[in-house]
């Protein structure tokens, strides 16, 4: 397995990692509950508790209850950081109806990098 050197090259695999919908809504979900609970944690400082919760657990069940695979954040710090930028990404493209296209773009790519042919 070759480790990706940037988040351009581990971008493919993250996708890779993403393909199943009610996974990536998941996600989404998450996402947005996380991007909700820090924007009011300057009013609510515990809500800044709660951002990791929603977030990672809705992915979390995306990956073992329908992705059937480990989060993609598991693989170390370079990983979990990626991720996090990652799940921005799916984020922002779910929301602009962009990432079953993307899912499509990287399909058309080789083998993604992180990934075992």
């Amino acid at each position: 397995m070759t480790e990706p050197q940037s988040f351009e090259e581990f971008w493919p695999y993250y996708v890779s990692q993403h393909r199943n919908k009610t996974c990536r809504q998941l996600h989404f979900v998450g996402t947005s509950l996380a991007m909700g609970c820090l924007a009011v944690s300057p009013f609510y400082p515990p809500a800044a508790l709660a951002a990791p919760v929603a977030g990672y657990g809705f992915a979390w069940i995306g990956h073992f209850m329908f992705e059937k695979n480990k989060p993609a954040s598991w693989g170390g710090v370079k990983a979990f950081a990626w991720s996090l930028r990652g799940d921005l990404r799916m984020w922002k493209k779910i929301a602009l109806g962009e990432m079953d296209a993307e899912i499509e773009r990287v399909d058309a790519l080789s083998t993604p990098i992180g990934a075992v042919a």
